[in-house]
């Protein structure tokens, strides 16, 4: 009996947790972007794993404190739709803004792909949101 080989996502870039003391890869988290998902792992002994469609990220932000800058790092808010990770926030990576328009531009490329249009409107409250409608 043949073995049906399932295909996975290539993977467009992948970044570790960085530690701010040195930018040294002391941490067991990684984060990967497919062209479908953002992947998110972390553990040693005991690890985790979770994913965020693409489709589902409302928003991407970069904030850098000034130790980051001077190590070179910088740490990534994603706002999603997703149940389980809403808010993820990507600490201390190198190369973040890379990793920001990476993310950015296959968030954007999934979206059309699944026929996905954003639509801003103004709520009641007077705050922009994103619709998304299919």
């Amino acid at each position: 009996m043949a073995k049906k080989q399932v295909q996975q996502d290539p993977v467009l870039i992948k970044e570790r947790k960085r530690r701010t003391f040195f930018a040294l890869p002391w941490s067991f988290t990684t984060y990967a972007i497919t062209t479908k998902k953002l992947i998110y792992k972390k553990g040693f002994l005991n690890s985790y794993e979770d994913e965020i469609l693409l489709y589902r990220v409302q928003d991407i932000s970069v904030k850098r404190t000034l130790g980051q800058k001077l190590f070179g790092l910088g740490t990534i808010e994603v706002h999603s739709q997703d149940k389980t990770c809403p808010m993820l926030e990507i600490r201390n990576i190198k190369h973040c803004s890379e990793f920001r328009n990476i993310l950015s531009e296959n968030v954007e490329k999934e979206k059309t792909r699944r026929g996905f249009r954003s639509t801003e409107i103004l709520d009641s409250d007077g705050d922009f949101s994103d619709h998304f409608q299919g």
